[in-house]
């Protein structure tokens, strides 16, 4: 029976920090798919020590955002965000915004956005899934990158805990569409909802079943 294979998460940071880009980003986002509320970016820069000694073993299992609970994204929230070697920056483009530009460009801006907090700014950017055409600085595209770079698995971390935080506000500002449990996903709950009520301020427009003839088509159910 062969070994199983170790994957290591700073396989990427590693061959840059060796060739001297100590200040190695990784950016990911949350909140692309969703009916209703911000997409949310985070970019996270590790520094070069973690190659050695310097890495805090409570983030062995830090991993994609969605193969992880509730409880261990907030606790690797919390163990990143506390850590003063870690350098990190959240953004987030608002659903009004994501209705003008389109989902894509609204992502790309969260992302970019982000990096741009980070001073000083990133030397290269790990970036999870397809090239980001916008991004000025150096970057490399990982497909399935959150769950092969500590970097981009950090950013996913992130941007996830800070937006399912943000619709749990929601849920209370906005009460009776259950945006607390579906976080504005196009559930069965969530598309009830919107037929009984309507769409409400945080609601993306532009995106099916909220269009005002597919709106009117759910009502008339």
């Amino acid at each position: 029976m062969s070994a199983t294979k170790t994957i290591d998460r700073f396989e990427f940071e590693r061959a840059l920090w060796s060739r001297g880009v100590t200040r190695v980003a990784g950016v990911d986002e949350a909140g692309r798919g969703p009916l209703a509320g911000p997409v949310v970016a985070a970019a996270v820069i590790f520094p070069p020590e973690c190659a050695r000694s310097g890495f805090d073993q409570r983030l062995r299992e830090l991993n994609d955002s969605k193969q992880l609970t509730e409880r261990q994204r907030d606790d690797f929230f919390s163990i990143l965000t506390a850590n003063s070697e870690i350098r990190f920056a959240i953004a987030l483009v608002d659903a009004k915004t994501i209705d003008q530009l389109n989902i894509l460009q609204a992502t790309h801006r969260a992302m970019n956005t982000a990096l741009g907090q980070l001073q000083p700014q990133p030397e290269h950017v790990l970036v999870d899934g397809r090239p980001v055409p916008s991004m000025s600085l150096p970057n490399t595209a990982l497909v399935k990158g959150d769950a092969r770079s500590y970097s981009i698995a950090a950013a996913s971390v992130l941007a996830k805990v800070t937006r399912d935080r943000m619709m749990r506000e929601y849920d209370a500002q906005f009460a009776g569409y259950g945006f607390a449990v579906h976080k504005g996903y196009g559930t069965p709950q969530h598309l009830a909802a919107l037929a009984e009520r309507g769409p409400c301020p945080i609601h993306r427009r532009s995106f099916a079943p909220l269009k005002p003839a597919q709106v009117e088509f759910l009502q008339n159910l």
